[in-house]
């Protein structure tokens, strides 16, 4: 009927209410497990996560640093690095000391397990190990950076240093061993120090030594050279003539760079050899030279054509007074000639 077809359409919206009613009556909670699907849970069933704490005693076992090796090799640089004196921990993992707990909660160095005793402090004097020098300095290849380290001695070096710079520390003197053994070393900078004494033999048994630069000391002699320098800067210091041996740089003869300004000298060091490409001697109190001291003044063909690099300003001498004694020069040396 008609009445019949006008009723079935509220019927149908009275079944749907119905239906709603009921899914909305199910907890949020369950519809939410319903609806999220289950986890595998067997891809977690290898992961030890108590055990996940990640501190100096696991630390080795968490990250594998066995294969890190070092990729360049900084001995070759030229050394104008300016560097802080914080070393690195040793490369070779077997070096490295391990962290082990005492019985009061405080951590204690262990040597690891078949690496031996870790080595003590030495002791000045007695055979020194060279590790400290690593601790209060930068070990990088073959140099040693011990700038500004407040150091008041040479610390003990590794075997293979070739370069060693320790600037404006307080070392007050170079001893005889110092430097024994260091076969390699080529390059030593003790650049504003507080030297005022070094032993004769505290370079000159170095074979490969090159450059030995000592400037801002309070230095009053100058020790034997090894033949193999090539360069010595011992300016602004308090040498004297007195305090250079005779005829200290004549069997030198590699020696291209010779700076001694700022000194105390009375008298230009001969002779010199005949590698040398600069000396620098000004500021200091020269008043004469002899007519050999550049030039054989019996040798009236010789050219000196390395040697045109001499300094003498500052100095009480009058170079017009000597003027065969530059006659073998490529250039005059800068100075006074009136």
């Amino acid at each position: 009927t008609l009445a019949g077809r006008r009723m079935c359409p509220l019927g149908w919206l009275g079944v749907a209410s119905l239906c709603l009613g009921t899914l909305w009556a199910v907890p949020a909670k369950e519809r939410r497990k319903a609806e999220k699907p289950k986890a595998d849970l067997t891809l977690y069933e290898n992961l030890d996560l108590d055990n996940y704490d990640l501190a100096l005693d696991n630390y080795g076992d968490i990250l594998d640093l066995s294969n890190y090796e070092e990729l360049y090799d900084y001995g070759d640089l030229v050394p104008k690095i300016e560097v802080g004196t914080l070393a690195p921990r040793p490369k070779d993992p077997e070096t490295l000391p391990e962290l082990g707990e005492t019985t009061a909660g405080t951590p204690k160095l262990q040597p690891p397990s078949g690496a031996g005793p870790v080595p003590p402090a030495p002791i000045p004097g007695q055979g020194e190990l060279w590790l400290p020098s690593c601790l209060l300095c930068l070990c990088l290849g073959t140099s040693v950076y011990c700038d500004d380290a407040d150091l008041e001695q040479i610390p003990a070096l590794p075997p293979d240093t070739a370069y060693l710079y320790a600037r404006f520390n307080r070392i007050g003197a170079i001893r005889a061993g110092d430097f024994a053994g260091l076969e390699k070393l080529k390059h030593i900078d003790l650049s504003s120090n507080s030297i005022s004494w070094a032993d004769v033999d505290a370079f000159r048994l170095l074979p490969s030594l090159q450059e030995l630069l000592l400037p801002e000391n309070r230095l009053t002699a100058l020790p034997e050279l090894p033949h193999s320098i090539v360069r010595l800067d011992a300016r602004l210091n308090r040498i004297p003539s007195a305090g250079l041996r005779p005829e200290a740089f004549r069997d030198l003869k590699q020696l291209q760079f010779l700076h001694l300004s700022d000194n105390q000298l009375d008298f230009i060091p001969v002779p010199l050899p005949e590698s040398l490409r600069s000396l620098h001697l000004q500021n200091n109190n020269i008043q004469t030279m002899h007519e050999d001291t550049f030039c054989d003044s019996q040798d009236h063909g010789q050219i000196r054509r390395a040697l045109e690099d001499i300094r003498l300003d500052g100095n009480p001498i009058n170079l017009s007074l000597f003027p065969n004694a530059f006659f073998c020069l490529p250039r005059l040396p800068t100075g006074r000639f009136s």
